[in-house]
């Protein structure tokens, strides 16, 4: 299987991120809400908690969606998704120290880890909308960190709507090619 074909796998069974995407922008939007009318440590708890639970919700979205739920062993990308799934959770303990200087910096930080996160999925998945989202993610990150750093949740508003926008971009941009004339 060469590299076209394993990415156009990737965006088939997973349809462009969709279901990844969808879970992590509901989690994103449930945490800022915490945040902004509960209190900043249980929306940390929330985003943390929930995030472990993002891989096993798209795998059941996915089935009950009716298709598979991962690529093929041939598949040169197989375990390069398990691979990179990995680089968040690892990076977050980055978020401790930050957070003891400025606890207003979690979202933002984090923003910044997500995206560069997302930056393998442009080749994973073949799909340049993953650069555009990461560097979303990325300066939107920054910028808050600098200048709108006295809201807590404004950050955790931000990433889950662009996730949830980017869930519905990637979905159409794997629907939009399954349905179209196969050039093999």
């Amino acid at each position: 299987m060469d590299i076209q074909d394993a990415q156009r796998e990737v965006r088939s069974v997973y349809i462009g991120g969709f279901w990844g995407q969808l879970v992590s922008s509901v989690i994103w939007l449930v945490s800022a809400a915490v945040g902004t009318w509960a209190t900043p440590k249980a929306s940390i708890l929330t985003v943390v908690i929930a995030g472990f639970f993002i891989f096993p919700l798209t795998q059941m979205l996915l089935r009950l969606s009716g298709g598979r739920a991962s690529v093929s062993r041939e598949n040169a990308f197989h375990w390069l998704g398990m691979q990179v799934a990995f680089v968040l959770p690892l990076s977050m303990l980055l978020l401790a120290p930050v957070c003891l200087y400025n606890l207003n910096w979690f979202f933002p930080a984090l923003m910044v880890l997500l995206g560069a996160h997302y930056l393998p999925f442009a080749t994973l998945y073949g799909m340049r909308v993953f650069l555009l989202l990461a560097g979303i993610l990325i300066a939107a990150g920054v910028v808050i960190a600098l200048y709108f750093s006295k809201s807590f949740s404004l950050g955790a508003w931000i990433a889950g709507v662009a996730l949830f926008v980017f869930a519905w971009l990637g979905r159409s941009i794997a629907i939009g090619e399954a349905s179209a004339p196969s050039t093999h």
